[in-house]
């Protein structure tokens, strides 16, 4: 019997970050979520089981709340990088989850990059 969608999405986002745990042990985990209308990115520290800093499409300072393009999601790349600079985080691992590394998810990246986070 075939596996339904979602349950493919939910196998490869626990496949992606069981083999980023391993490898980047200790780091903060920048990951991704997108979903029809909106991204949201967050910093998390997985030792202390709490978020360092978020940025979304919701957020009316952003200019872009409801969408959903890649002008938004480096819009919130972008946000990301520079609240990760405050809240001290220079460096951290890329979780894509179970999405694509492919448009919206790479300008993301692209724009965290960009405002100076180390992925």
């Amino acid at each position: 019997m075939a596996n339904s969608k979602r349950d493919l999405f939910l196998k490869r986002r626990l496949r992606v970050r069981n083999k980023l745990r391993k490898v980047n042990a200790g780091r903060v985990r920048l990951s991704v979520h997108r979903s029809n209308k909106n991204i949201s990115v967050q910093l998390i520290d997985d030792v202390a089981g709490t978020t360092l800093a978020s940025a979304s499409t919701l957020e009316k300072d952003l200019g872009v709340v409801g969408k959903n393009n890649i002008e938004a999601a480096t819009k919130v790349g972008t946000a990301i990088a520079e609240r990760a600079k405050k809240a001290g985080v220079e460096e951290a691992y890329f979780d894509r989850g179970g999405f694509l590394f492919h448009g919206k998810v790479k300008a993301v990246a692209d724009a965290a990059r960009e405002g100076g986070l180390k992925i």
